[in-house]
């Protein structure tokens, strides 16, 4: 991967001014803390350079990232640089069509061929299982079914639908 060369980080003096309060200040996440040292100590205008891999030993980054933040600074400026972007990870295993079929499931009543001979009720395990055996996920365990199934509000076994149920008072 080619990598931007860092000398041409040159900040005007409000945006200079802008990222040394951010600093000082300490009023931002840690990730654009960093982004902000790194832009500071990549300025080439205040006469001292650094190498890349200086400020990235300097601010803890790896030179990689450090590029990569003086590459965005160059073609878009400050605001370019500090964008928080979404990072890189897996899909969730739990779709809208996997979740809605996972509800199905365990509002139904165990099947007779389930594994479970005289189980009235679905298990979190049996529940990942048939997930994987009707093809919706390729694997899943149960634990990420129980915390899917604690996100939905849904408890068919109340009357009434809402945050709080008030008791009746007793008679005195």
């Amino acid at each position: 991967m080619k990598q931007a060369s860092t000398s041409r980080v040159h900040l005007s003096a409000e945006e200079r001014e802008h990222l040394e309060q951010m600093v000082k200040k300490m009023a931002c996440g840690a990730r654009k803390y960093k982004r902000a040292r790194t832009l500071l100590l990549l300025d080439r205008s205040q006469g001292e350079q650094r190498s890349g891999r200086e400020v990235a030993e300097l601010v803890d980054l790896r030179p990689g990232t450090v590029s990569q933040i003086a590459r965005r600074y160059v073609a878009g400026g400050v605001r370019e640089a500090m964008e928080e972007r979404p990072r890189p990870g897996r899909r969730p295993k739990i779709t809208g069509e996997v979740e809605a079929r996972l509800i199905a499931l365990a509002c139904e009543t165990v099947e007779e061929g389930s594994g479970q001979k005289g189980q009235a009720r679905w298990t979190l395990r049996l529940l990942a299982d048939k997930l994987v055996e009707l093809g919706l996920v390729d694997s899943i365990s149960h634990v990420a079914v129980m915390k899917r199934l604690k996100k939905i509000s849904s408890n068919p076994g109340r009357s009434r639908a809402g945050a709080s149920h008030r008791r009746p008072a007793h008679p005195s």
